[in-house]
């Protein structure tokens, strides 16, 4: 067994969808990876880091207020709208000759104390500007027979405008009609305790009373 510099293999993603029935919420990519060289690839042990880059797009002013906790005022988004990380998952992409496809499945939360669930949820429509840094092994048989094994270089990036709507769709196939806010367990007690002096029958009557 040899190890090697070759060609970076070519990413890219195709596509997202939700997981249905997953035990947490969870976006599917369907990413492409193209090997310049046209070897037969045994498989690729990839590490993929997704990052938000919040400068790629456009906001309007509505937008721009959902998003002062997050970023500040509007004059100073010069400097704080900086690249951050949303997740970092693994696969194994399966032996191929060439090019192949495979699905790279992201856990989400709808956590909004989360910086990445605080900015999905603020954008009303539009996409999210994504990228994609891939590092990892690349096995395949070379010259005799001989396992050969290369790196996949932080250097392999993709780019990808994921569409609002794909987020939304997930949250509100395991969240229907509804959100998920965390609060500290003392604060969730004294609710609990308000709601049952004043005879509510849910917490959304009683946080609709506490808001007028």
């Amino acid at each position: 067994m040899t190890v090697e510099t070759a060609l970076e293999p070519v990413f890219s993603v195709l596509d997202t969808e939700p997981v249905p029935f997953a035990a947490a919420p969870t976006l599917r990519f369907h990413l492409h990876v193209d090997d310049p060289l046209g070897r037969a690839i045994q498989t690729i042990a990839l590490s993929t880091q997704i990052q938000i880059d919040p400068a790629r797009r456009a906001y309007d002013a509505e937008t721009m207020g959902r998003l002062v906790e997050l970023f500040g005022p509007p004059e100073r988004w010069a400097s704080t709208t900086q690249v951050f990380r949303w997740a970092h998952v693994s696969a194994l992409v399966p032996g191929f000759t060439g090019a192949t496809s495979f699905a790279l499945d992201v856990p989400c939360t709808y956590d909004l104390e989360v910086a990445a669930s605080k900015y999905f949820y603020s954008l009303p429509d539009g996409v999210v500007p994504l990228s994609f840094l891939f590092n990892g092994m690349v096995l395949y048989q070379g010259e005799h027979d001989r396992l050969q094994i290369t790196q996949v270089p932080w250097s392999c990036v993709a780019r990808w405008d994921m569409p609002v709507a794909s987020w939304k769709a997930m949250m509100a196939a395991y969240y229907p009609g509804g959100g998920w806010v965390r609060v500290q367990a003392d604060t969730l007690d004294a609710l609990a305790a308000r709601k049952a002096a004043a005879g509510h029958h849910s917490f959304d009557d009683l946080l609709r009373e506490l808001l007028a």
